[in-house]
């Protein structure tokens, strides 16, 4: 692909790693953030330590904090900000951008108070003129192994086919590879939604249980993922495919996810406010519990892990006795649905 202006929004551990692929493919990077001291490390020490201690990012990596020159001239944007701030984000763009761009988004999660996909916040926020179709960069990876180089195969997701080849081209390489996707929603709910059995996973650690236990709220909860992102829309394939299985499983299973250090701090006991505050980064996974426990009662749809998450995090339930509640609920076929 030729070379390509974008404004990558949200300097975080993704958003820095996702900058670094976009480098080293050719193209021009400009790291947005608010933060003054951040960005100043950024383009003079060529740093992110917050995030990584002992990597060095190439200086062609540009930091900025003022959003209008972030924005001058650029092909294409790719929103990685938390998911709490995203639709002020996009308000503050439409009303600066004065160019038709690409619009891309690397978040996880599901906005509170609506429910809405951040997908959906997008296309809401940035008129129809100023950009294409978004596209969904989603799937199996963590920043601190991209970061590194280390093979990471994840989806783009958009309505236009098109837009998906644009990001595939953009971010593929030799350690970094794209396949597109055309079922937005399910990319969606399968990257937000497997914050919250990721959250339970590690709890399942912090309790002192093992891989029994692990496998099996890895394939319920997959199973809880797709009942709720079909009653949405998506396509049940979608779920055992990179952005559904995969993600689950990499989310699931490594310290390296920062919703599974958080279960594991909540299984051993840990108070909420207290996990929160020295994890100091956004767990995605808490907000998207509250989420999705109220598009399951507000649908009728069967999500006991999800529920049992949400009492812990929300209603001060023991973990233990959560665990307890839900291996004693009435049996039944593995394949109802």
């Amino acid at each position: 692909m030729n070379h390509q202006k974008i404004a990558v929004l949200g300097p975080g551990s993704w958003g820095t790693a996702l900058s670094q692929v976009l480098n080293d493919n050719g193209h021009e990077v400009r790291l947005w953030g608010n933060n003054l001291e951040q960005a100043k490390e950024i383009n003079e020490k060529h740093t992110n330590t917050r995030y990584f201690k002992d990597i060095i990012l190439d200086e062609k990596i540009v930091a900025y904090t003022d959003l209008k020159a972030a924005l001058d001239g650029v092909d294409a944007l790719l929103f990685v900000v938390p998911t709490k701030v995203t639709r002020l984000v996009a308000q503050q763009v439409a009303a600066l951008l004065d160019h038709r761009v690409h619009v891309m988004h690397a978040s996880k999660g599901l906005e509170q108070g609506t429910h809405e996909r951040i997908s959906s916040v997008l296309t809401e926020e940035i008129p129809e003129h100023l950009r294409g179709e978004i596209v969904v960069v989603s799937g199996p990876s963590h920043a601190e192994e991209t970061i590194v180089r280390d093979i990471t195969l994840i989806s783009a997701a958009s309505i236009d086919n098109n837009e998906a080849k644009y990001a595939q081209s953009l971010f593929s390489n030799d350690y970094f590879r794209l396949y597109t996707n055309n079922d937005v929603i399910g990319v969606e709910t399968a990257g937000a939604l497997k914050n919250i059995i990721a959250v339970g996973a590690g709890a399942l650690h912090g309790l002192g249980f093992g891989d029994n236990a692990k496998a099996a709220i890895i394939t319920r909860g997959l199973t809880e993922i797709t009942r709720l992102g079909v009653a949405l829309g998506a396509e049940p394939l979608t779920y055992i495919g990179l952005s559904g299985v995969g993600d689950l499983i990499v989310t699931g299973t490594s310290v390296h996810s920062r919703n599974w250090r958080a279960g594991d701090a909540l299984g051993r006991g840990e108070k909420l406010a207290d996990v929160e505050k020295n994890m100091g980064m956004v767990i995605e996974g808490v907000s998207t519990t509250k989420v999705a426990y109220e598009l399951a009662q507000q649908l009728g749809i069967d999500m006991p892990i999800t529920e049992t998450i949400y009492q812990v995090l929300y209603e001060n339930l023991d973990p233990r006795t959560g665990i307890l509640e839900i291996m004693r609920r009435e049996t039944r076929a593995e394949n109802e649905f």
